[in-house]
């Protein structure tokens, strides 16, 4: 999405009862005010009916908006709904329809895709719920593509999370895909949190070691995170953990979900990103001090994982112009190809 130069105005709707944990999760990326950081987003909760409103907690939260203030919405969160799967009263289900044709984003964290469903705005699309309940969502709405295996899926205009935790992990991308990999990595850092999860994004200067990764993992993680640049295959990676390839390979799947080389990948992608966003380098230098050899094979590989080339990435988050971007032509519209 391109950068507004007004806030971007994110309404939660809530309904009784609600899981504070699921409105936190957007709460503090969307709604926190931090003193590092610019405020790119405005952050309210409504409800269909305004006033107390019941927690799954057993504390009452005090809502002072309506379903109007969905009329005003860039995004509308739906931070999960109890019971899932219960009928939702027709003037939230219009409310949501007439925000999505307005334009608006509508997101849903866990079993707040039940409400979109049946609002009709998951039809024929991929979707995805808390683990417990993607059975329940595939049977109760054939129309919708349900995908238990994966921690969210964004369409653009709608988007849904599995289980809660996945529902920060959505609202990250979010931001990323609003303002650019460092600002998200900036709210992920403040918010101590480590790139455990595919999709999270941490400085280039200062990645920390994924979550989960024990003492054999985690002091080879750190020794790669610190030398992208250099030729790095799996049996060096091993040797210096101490293992043989294939336990190396294994455990490195156990703890990580993931394969050594797509993790690396991954890494030298995500301080790619950083180094367009932050730098004038020019995309074969960025490739050099990345690790992949090439601006050929940087380009190829950016646009196999991030759909969109190094310098059509660059012109959208970068918050350094190169002379040639300046001019408008040269090698910076090189990139392109």
């Amino acid at each position: 999405m391109p950068r507004h130069t007004a806030r971007h105005k994110v309404v939660a709707l809530l309904n009784e009862p609600q899981s504070p944990f699921e409105l936190a999760c957007a709460t503090e990326v969307f709604g926190s005010v931090r003193p590092d950081l610019p405020v790119h987003y405005d952050f309210r909760v409504c409800a269909q009916q305004p006033g107390p409103l019941r927690t799954t907690a057993g504390y009452s939260m005090l809502v002072d908006a309506g379903l109007e203030a969905l009329r005003s919405a860039d995004t509308v969160m739906v931070p999960g709904w109890q019971p899932p799967g219960a009928p939702v009263p027709p003037a939230v289900l219009d409310a949501l329809r007439a925000a999505h044709r307005r334009g608006s984003r509508i997101v849903s964290i866990c079993t707040g895709a039940f409400v979109l469903a049946q609002a009709g705005l998951l039809d024929g699309r991929r979707a995805t719920t808390h683990w417990r309940r993607t059975a329940q969502l595939a049977a109760a709405f054939p129309q919708v593509q349900v995908d238990a295996d994966v921690l969210y899926i964004d369409h653009g205009d709608v988007a849904t999370s599995a289980g809660t935790g996945a529902g920060i992990d959505l609202c990250l991308h979010l931001v990323r895909s609003d303002h650019g990999a460092a600002y998200a990595a900036q709210i992920a850092r403040s918010m101590v949190l480590p790139p455990h999860r595919e999709g999270s994004q941490l400085q280039y200067v200062a990645q920390a070691t994924p979550a989960g990764t024990d003492d054999s993992l985690a002091p080879v993680l750190q020794w790669v995170l610190s030398r992208l640049d250099a030729e790095l295959t799996v049996s060096r990676l091993a040797e210096r953990a101490g293992l043989s390839d294939r336990t190396f390979a294994r455990r490195f799947n156990r703890q990580l979900g993931t394969s050594p080389g797509q993790w690396l990948l991954n890494q030298r992608l995500d301080a790619a990103r950083t180094l367009l966003e932050q730098t004038s380098l020019p995309v074969e230098a960025i490739a050099t001090r990345v690790g992949l050899s090439s601006a050929v094979n940087l380009r190829r590989r950016f646009r196999a994982a991030f759909g969109t080339t190094p310098g059509a990435y660059r012109r959208i988050f970068g918050e350094a112009r190169t002379v040639h971007s300046a001019r408008g032509s040269g090698p910076a519209d090189s990139e392109d190809r």
